[in-house]
């Protein structure tokens, strides 16, 4: 089982990033983002689940979407209207349970940076 994360970058406070996460091996029930800044522990960002039924973190509802291609076995976090306090490492990971506690978490792939300017 592999997670690829894409689509980090720098942005402008108020624009928007869709980060994207390939995944191989097999199609878990659950996929999620999680985000770290730095010298704190990962935190949730979104899940979605087989259905499509979708969960967010407070901070995020409204301006973050998270999305899923079955076909491709790919999940996307839209993140619009983007915060400087947003900026972290984001990173995706599949759970075979709703989860949203990192510990909670099958598979993890590696981070893709967003940095956000003001």
């Amino acid at each position: 089982v592999q997670l690829q994360a894409s689509g980090g970058g720098l942005v402008q406070a108020g624009g928007s990033l869709r980060l994207s996460c390939a995944v191989s091996g097999r199609t878990f029930a659950y996929m999620n983002w999680f985000r770290q800044f730095p010298g704190k522990e990962r935190e949730f960002v979104a899940g979605i689940g087989l259905s499509g039924g979708t969960y967010y973190r407070d901070s995020v509802k409204g301006r973050f979407t998270v999305s899923r291609d079955l076909a491709k076995n790919t999940v996307y976090l839209q993140m619009d209207s983007l915060k400087s306090e947003d900026a972290a490492d984001y990173y995706c990971a599949a759970s075979s349970q709703y989860m949203t506690s990192p510990s909670g978490m099958n598979y993890w792939g590696k981070g893709t940076q967003v940095t956000v300017s003001s």
